[in-house]
């Protein structure tokens, strides 16, 4: 009887139970633990070329060889048209869009299953981990647009006839649209590859075909009037590849309905990836 009495009288500053809800985020618990998340940004910064020779040099090094192997390749090789586009400038730009999305899609695709030791050590809310990456790699985002802002100068002071256009305002949609799919895309991947292990191997066959039929290396005009034209215009990520070039240079269209058609399926995926989230959530660690 004393220590039922003992019992009852206890109380606990904090409670953790499974999540039982049907979509429960628990924003406020994410925002009570923004100093964590500050701590995860900086050392995703930190340790991304830790112990290499060149360090941050890599984060010009790398866009500059993938543009010098698609000018080679895509447009020496393979003869692409550039819409009339000086050939670094237009593969920079692409490099720049598709290495964004690719990291915030790569670091949330496997975050439970890849940080699974942390998760049985101690208790945090599990979203802070790919919402840390989000921002983390606009460092990266940040410095290689530095480089094709160079680039763009020195094309542009050397007569080549391209300007920026009042739409580059609207970089930060670009970008939040940019973040905001390969969020969702990731937490859908996640959810279903902590069970299905082998899922990685045709995710990574899946994100490699992505980046053929989305307009990196070739402009959307070049395929928009052949038969398998449409195969472009479903994939959300076209229209913010065309608006970005054409705000950069002024050459192209701006394409609005595009972008209207890109937050539609990120609401969507958004909804259906927070969803399978919450619900693998509850017990993966049982699983993994």
């Amino acid at each position: 009887m004393e220590n039922n009495a003992k019992h009852e009288a206890q109380t606990w500053s904090a409670v953790i139970e499974p999540n039982g809800k049907f979509l429960n985020l628990n924003l406020k618990e994410i925002w009570n633990s923004r100093d964590l998340l500050h701590l995860f940004i900086k050392r995703n910064i930190i340790t991304v070329y830790k112990q290499t020779i060149l360090g941050w040099l890599w984060f010009v090094i790398n866009p500059i060889l993938s543009t010098v192997l698609y000018m080679f390749v895509f447009g020496g090789i393979a003869g692409l048209s550039t819409d009339g586009l000086p050939q670094s400038v237009f593969y920079m730009a692409g490099v720049l869009l598709w290495s964004y999305f690719s990291a915030c899609f790569n670091a949330t695709s496997n975050f439970l299953s890849g940080n699974t030791y942390l998760f049985e050590k101690v208790y945090f809310p599990r979203l802070i981990l790919p919402i840390s990456a989000l921002f983390s790699s606009l460092v990266t985002f940040a410095v290689q647009g530095g480089l094709l802002l160079i680039t763009w100068l020195y094309f542009r002071l050397g007569g080549v006839q391209i300007h920026a256009t009042w739409e580059l305002l609207a970089l930060p949609l670009y970008v939040l649209l940019l973040a905001g799919t390969g969020f969702s895309w990731g937490l859908i991947c996640n959810s279903l590859t902590i069970k299905y292990r082998d899922l990685n191997s045709f995710i990574r066959v899946g994100m490699n075909l992505l980046m053929y039929v989305t307009p990196v290396v070739y402009p959307l005009s070049l395929v928009e009037s052949r038969s398998y034209g449409w195969v472009l215009r479903a994939n959300p990520l076209t229209g913010i590849f065309e608006c970005f070039r054409h705000s950069i240079t002024g050459l192209g269209a701006m394409d609005w309905g595009g972008l209207l058609y890109c937050f539609a399926c990120m609401c969507a995926t958004l909804f259906l990836g927070l969803w399978m989230f919450s619900r693998s959530e509850r017990n993966f660690i049982d699983t993994v």
